[in-house]
C-alpha cells in the first residue's frame, strides 16, 4: 500500500456532475480514480470526506450554480475537520484560481485536462495546507486511460473522442475541451469488451462530435467502421451514439445503423435553427435543405428511427422569419422529442457580442410556441406506437414516480421511455417483452402483463449492488496516421 493509500484510507468521497453525457462519464472516472487511491463512496445521507463538483460551463446560470452549492458546503466543512472540496469540469477550466478567490474554502480546482491528477492534488492540498489549483493547456493523456467506477451494471458510457474542432459561435466548449482527438480503434473495442466482460448490454460511443470521428487518425469512414466493429461484440445487445453533427452525417454511417443489428435505431441529431441564415450566424456548417436530407435518408433505411434533436431558440438577431423557418423543419421532421433552450450569453462566446440580442420576453414567447408544437407531435407519433410489442432494458431511476405507482421503467431500443407494471423479481438490467397500451408526450406506458422477461447477468449485478469498473483501456494518446488494425463484421441486410 502507498503512502497516499495509507493518507487516504477510511476516507470519503462523493461527485456531483453538472451538464452533458461527457460530463457524466468524466464523473465516472473521477470516482475510479479516488477509490484507486484508496477512498470509498460515502454512504447516501452521511457527509463525505472529500466532495467533487463536476461542473459545466454550458447551462444557464452554471456559475451561479456552482457558488450557490459551494456556499451550502461551506458550513458543512466548517463542522467536518478535514474535509475537502474541489472543483473541476468547463467551469473550472474557464475560471480558475478565481474560484478559490471567490470561495476561499475550496481545496482543489482542476480542469478537463486534468482529471487524472485529482488524488495527487487533494493530497498536496492536505500536506501542504493551502489550495491547489492546477489547469493543463492541452490533454494529458486519453481519460479513458484512467481508472473508471461505472454507474450503471446494464449500460456504459464509452468515450471514443475528446474535444471538437467546430467553430459554433454560441459554444465554448472548443475552448475548455480542446482540439478533437480520437482514440485508436482498438482501444475502443477493447473497453467495449471489458463492459461486455461485466454483464454490460448497451453502450453509448461517446463525442463532443462523435461522427467526425477519424478525422484525427486520418480514416474516412471510421465512425461507420466502428459503429459496425462495435456491434459485433459477441454479448453486446445494444449500441447508441451522442452526439453526431450533421456536417459529417455520411450515408456510410446510416447504412452501418440500418446492417448492424445491435446498433440502436435511435438518432439524436442538433438541428439548433431551421434558419439559414441563423445557421449561418451560428457558424454551423449546414443548411435546412441538407439537414431534412439526413432525416429522409435515415427514414428510408429504418422507418422505425426515433429522431431527436437540440434547438436553440432567440439567438442575436433572430427574426420572426427566422423563427417560423425553425417552426416548418419542426414540423416536417416531426422529433421524437427536442431539447429546447432560450439562448442565453455565454461569456467568451462571439455570440455574446454579436448585435441583436433579443428581450427576453420576445424569446420566452417563441420559446413556448416552439414547445407547444413539439409537444403535440411527440404526443401524436407516440399514440401511433399504442398495440406495438416492444423491447425493453429496465433501468433504474428513470421513472420519477415509479414508486408511488407500483412502476418500473426501461427503455426501448429506440430510446423511448416505458413504464411497465412492476413485477416480482423484475429487476434494472433485465429485458423484458411488452405490448404498449398509453402514450404520452414524453414517455410510454405498457400497463398488460409481460410477454418474456429475460433474467440477465447485468440484473444479477444490479440486484447485488455491483457495478463494473474499467481499469483503463489504452496507452494514452493515439499517434496521427497510425491507427490499430479495425476489425470489420459483416453487413447485415
Amino acid at each position: 500500500m502507498t503512502s497516499a493509500t495509507t493518507s487516504t484510507a477510511n476516507r470519503t468521497y462523493r461527485v456531483r456532475t453538472y451538464g452533458c453525457q461527457m460530463n457524466v462519464h468524466d464523473s465516472e472516472r473521477l470516482a475510479g480514480l479516488l477509490e484507486d487511491a484508496g477512498y470509498s463512496a460515502a454512504p447516501e445521507g452521511s457527509d463525505a470526506d472529500v466532495v467533487v463538483l463536476n461542473t459545466c460551463a454550458v447551462r444557464e446560470n452554471a456559475d451561479n450554480k456552482l457558488y450557490g452549492n459551494l456556499g451550502h458546503l461551506r458550513p458543512v466543512k466548517d463542522a467536518h475537520p478535514g474535509m475537502q472540496i474541489a472543483v473541476g469540469g468547463c467551469l473550472a477550466q474557464k475560471d480558475r484560481a478565481s474560484i478559490v478567490a471567490r470561495a476561499p474554502w475550496v481545496d482543489v480546482v482542476f480542469g478537463t485536462h486534468n482529471v487524472g491528477s485529482l488524488p495527487a492534488l487533494l493530497e498536496r492540498a492536505r500536506h501542504n495546507a493551502e489550495a491547489q489549483v492546477e489547469i493543463k493547456e492541452a490533454l494529458e493523456v486519453f481519460p479513458s486511460s484512467l481508472p473508471a467506477r461505472r454507474d450503471s451494471a446494464y449500460s456504459g458510457w464509452v468515450s471514443i473522442s475528446v474535444g471538437c474542432n467546430n467553430t459554433c459561435t454560441f459554444c465554448i466548449v472548443p475552448s475548455l475541451r480542446g482540439k478533437e482527438a480520437d482514440r485508436r480503434p482498438g482501444d475502443v473495442l477493447a473497453e467495449v469488451q471489458a463492459l461486455v466482460d461485466q454483464g454490460v448490454l448497451e453502450v453509448t460511443l461517446l463525442g463532443q462530435n462523435v461522427n467526425a470521428y477519424g478525422a484525427d487518425l486520418g480514416e474516412r469512414g471510421a465512425f461507420a467502421d466502428l459503429l459496425r466493429a462495435t456491434g459485433a461484440v459477441e454479448g453486446l445487445e445494444r449500441v447508441r451514439f451522442t452526439s453526431p453533427h450533421p456536417r459529417d452525417f455520411t450515408d456510410d454511417v446510416i447504412a452501418a445503423m440500418a446492417e448492424t443489428p445491435a446498433v440502436c435505431h435511435q438518432l439524436h441529431m442538433p438541428l439548433q435553427s431551421g434558419s439559414d441564415d441563423v445557421l449561418r450566424r451560428m457558424r454551423r456548417s449546414y443548411r435546412r435543405d441538407r439537414y431534412l436530407g439526413i432525416i429522409d435518408r435515415v427514414r428510408a433505411a429504418m422507418p422505425d428511427a426515433a429522431i431527436t434533436t437540440d434547438i436553440i431558440v432567440g439567438f442575436p438577431g433572430e427574426t420572426e422569419q427566422d423563427f417560423a423557418d425553425t417552426l416548418d423543419v419542426v414540423a416536417q421532421a416531426r422529433f421524437s422529442s427536442a431539447f429546447t433552450f432560450q439562448y442565453s450569453k455565454r461569456p467568451g462566446t462571439p455570440a455574446a457580442e454579436m448585435d441583436g440580442q433579443l428581450p427576453k420576453e420576445v424569446v420566452q414567447e417563441r420559446y413556448l410556441r416552439l414547445t407547444a408544437l413539439q409537444e403535440e407531435i411527440s404526443w401524436a407519433v407516440n399514440r401511433a406506437l399504442v398495440g406495438r410489442t416492444v423491447e425493453l432494458l429496465m433501468a433504474a431511476g428513470e421513472g420519477s414516480k415509479d414508486a408511488d405507482r407500483g412502476r418500473m421503467s426501461g427503455r426501448a431500443r429506440d430510446g423511448r421511455l416505458v413504464h411497465v407494471a412492476a413485477v416480482p423479481g423484475l429487476r434494472p438490467g433485465d429485458v423484458v417483452e411488452t405490448v404498449i397500451t398509453d402514450a404520452k408526450p414524453h414517455f410510454l406506458v405498457a400497463d398488460g402483463p409481460l410477454l418474456s422477461h429475460r433474467r440477465t447477468r447485468a440484473g444479477d449485478a444490479s440486484e447485488a449492488g455491483v457495478r463494473p469498473t474499467t481499469r483503463g483501456v489504452g496507452l494514452g494518446m493515439p499517434s496521427i496516421g497510425v491507427p490499430a488494425p479495425l476489425p470489420l463484421a459483416p453487413a447485415c441486410g
